[in-house]
């Protein structure tokens, strides 16, 4: 299965198959000529994917190395980042060289990151393995690190010369990071895709999904692409992606890097979102209600407290959404139909309600 993502400046194509990882030489090679290439990955998927993947490189003429580093959110950061800029300075790296992304969000977040501003710019590739990544992180040209105020805080727009998605590996998943990943697709069909949505409603849990996984990749990919190409640089209607987020973020930080997963805090924050917005009379009522049977299915969390609600607002206002004293959030009008709204920052303090 293949999809297109067309824009001004430049087209990259996703592949989606399971078993695809076994062909990536040959889809390395038809995107880029002979050069040097650094598999940027994390500790626990370079033992799965990293030796077998640079020996198929090294054996078509590619010249490999790999920087590997620990695994978790709290290695998103500027630090993994500059020990990632020596590497590559050390191994002689040129604009003419590239990096190739193996792994989860942490792994593609940073890896493009490092790519987009070494040199000030040498081009990449992603090949995720975790379903947050192929589903959502893979795509789209976000690259960013974490500092302690804010996550994702620090990044750029950069796009992939490809994205090579293998349902197949998912695996090798423990079932909190294939949860993770059903959060993001719970929000894709939530905002935009209502047969999406009544799909996943007949799944019975997150194994009878995973046995339909790659038809759900593709769904939420071509939702993504179309976002991405009417607003590459996250102006206007990109930012509809961002539901749950606002809050998810905030939590994320707050909680310490790593200690609550993203999707776990995007499910809170969309369930935490759409309760207030219904009191407000901005969304349907019976949408959160809805939110929760789903996300609850799938053994997310939906409960929020507000014990730290002085911290999650402070979260709030380094968000990247924020402008000058407003910043726009994501309701949703009904299941499947997702609005950008621009609120005052104080505004947040009501969604940060509990009761």
């Amino acid at each position: 299965m293949k999809l297109t993502v067309t824009l001004p400046n430049h087209h990259y194509d996703l592949w989606i198959e399971k078993g695809i990882l076994t062909k990536v030489c040959d889809w390395v090679k038809k995107l880029w000529k002979q050069q040097k290439i650094a598999i940027i990955t994390d500790e626990t998927v370079d033992q799965l994917y990293g030796s077998k993947i640079s020996e198929k490189l090294l054996c078509a003429g590619f010249e490999v190395s790999k920087f590997v580093f620990a695994a978790g959110e709290t290695s998103k950061s500027l630090a993994t980042a500059q020990e990632a800029y020596d590497f590559l300075a050390d191994q002689g790296f040129t604009r003419t060289d590239g990096i190739l992304a193996l792994g989860g969000g942490v792994v593609g977040d940073l890896a493009s990151f490092v790519a987009s501003t070494y040199l000030r710019g040498i081009h990449f590739l992603q090949v995720p393995t975790t379903l947050l990544a192929q589903v959502d992180s893979s795509i789209g040209g976000k690259t960013a690190v974490n500092t302690k105020i804010a996550k994702n805080i620090v990044g750029t727009f950069s796009q992939p010369d490809g994205v090579l998605i293998d349902p197949k590996v998912l695996n090798t998943l423990e079932d909190r990071q294939v949860r993770e990943g059903i959060a993001e697709i719970v929000k894709y069909a939530a905002i935009a895709d209502i047969s999406l949505w009544k799909k996943l409603n007949s799944y019975k849990d997150e194994f009878e999904l995973l046995e339909n996984v790659q038809e759900v990749i593709y769904a939420c990919c071509e939702i993504k692409r179309k976002i991405v190409e009417e607003d590459e640089f996250d102006n206007g209607k990109r930012l509809i992606l961002n539901f749950g987020h606002t809050i998810g973020h905030a939590i994320e930080a707050v909680a310490g890097f790593g200690v609550i997963t993203h999707g776990e805090a995007v499910a809170m924050g969309m369930v935490q979102m759409s309760k207030v917005a219904e009191k407000k009379g901005l969304t349907k009522p019976g949408t959160m209600a809805a939110l929760i049977s789903m996300l609850e299915k799938f053994h997310l969390p939906t409960y929020f407290s507000s014990e730290q609600r002085e911290d999650l607002y402070q979260a709030i206002t380094h968000d990247k959404k924020a402008r000058g004293e407003k910043i726009k959030i994501v309701l949703l009008s009904d299941i499947g139909k997702g609005r950008i709204v621009s609120v005052t920052i104080n505004t947040m303090m009501d969604y940060l309600t509990a009761d």
